[in-house]
């Protein structure tokens, strides 16, 4: 997760995390012209010397999290409590492949549910004035148009205008 924009770069999962599957994962996340310059990790014995060693070489700086603070890692607590809350609390996994199709599907949910507070009241207002300072309105009539996410559990919204 990106700290800056809260964005999901990259989710997989494993039933047995190693030190080279992990590293794997680092290289599909991080793309190689990153501006990214550091890596917040927690303790766990799958970050290896071998990790560390080859995120440097990525150009990225490692900062471990104190042993046994969780809030030192806040952002990371925060997103899998999110996750559990938001979806994995409301659907029983198949399998793992299931579970995999299933995070993904929320990984993009979640990418792109903070859009209204980027495009802001424009995006808010469809009945705004075809020209400025105008008393007259466009003829077309905006509807909000729903999508179902994860079979129904969660619904993205997007204005759609249709003519009058």
């Amino acid at each position: 997760m990106e700290l800056g924009t809260r964005r999901i770069v990259h989710c997989n999962l494993t039933a047995h995390p190693t030190a080279e599957w992990t590293l794997q994962q680092f290289r599909e996340a991080i793309p190689t012209d990153h501006a990214y310059r550091f890596l917040v990790r927690d303790r766990d014995s799958i970050f290896s010397a071998e990790v560390d060693d080859q995120l440097k070489v990525f150009g990225l700086r490692v900062l471990r999290t104190p042993a046994r603070a969780p809030q030192a890692n806040a952002y990371c607590e925060r997103l899998v409590g999110t996750v559990r809350r938001e979806c994995l609390d409301f659907m029983i996994p198949l399998g793992e492949r299931h579970l995999s199709k299933i995070l993904a599907e929320w990984v993009r949910h979640y990418n792109q549910g903070g859009l209204i507070q980027v495009w802001g009241r424009e995006f808010l207002n469809p009945w705004r004035p075809t020209q400025p300072h105008s008393r007259y309105f466009s003829t077309d009539i905006p509807k909000v148009v729903a999508r179902p996410i994860l079979g129904g559990l969660h619904h993205e919204y997007r204005w759609e205008m249709v003519a009058a």
